[in-house]
């Protein structure tokens, strides 16, 4: 008789422990509005400034300065590169490839 009462005093007390709703858990029902407005939608998922950083970082990559291009062209040129240590890579790349124009 006493393990049957110990068990159901148990049994109480884990479904009051399992049962039990904090505060925590009323804040996550939207009682007054379901929606989110645009302001809390965007603090919702902020991206860290590292992110940021790097995501520009990215973007500078795909838009790069023609002096930029310049030097790249010159340094997969042996001669161009070459050249470039003694007189610039400017002065490479006009002497190389300036005389090219596009149509």
């Amino acid at each position: 008789m006493r393990t049957i009462i110990t068990l159901a005093l148990l049994a109480v007390l884990v479904m009051a422990a399992f049962c039990y709703e904090s505060h925590e858990s009323m804040e996550s029902h939207e009682f007054t509005s379901p929606f989110v407005t645009r302001q809390s939608a965007h603090d919702f998922m902020r991206l860290d400034p590292r992110q940021k950083a790097i995501m520009r970082e990215r973007i500078r990559e795909r838009h790069k300065s023609p002096q930029e291009r310049h030097r790249e062209i010159c340094e997969d040129y042996y001669p161009c590169e070459r050249y470039a240590y003694h007189h610039g890579y400017a002065a490479a790349y006009k002497r190389f490839f300036g005389k090219r124009t596009t149509k």
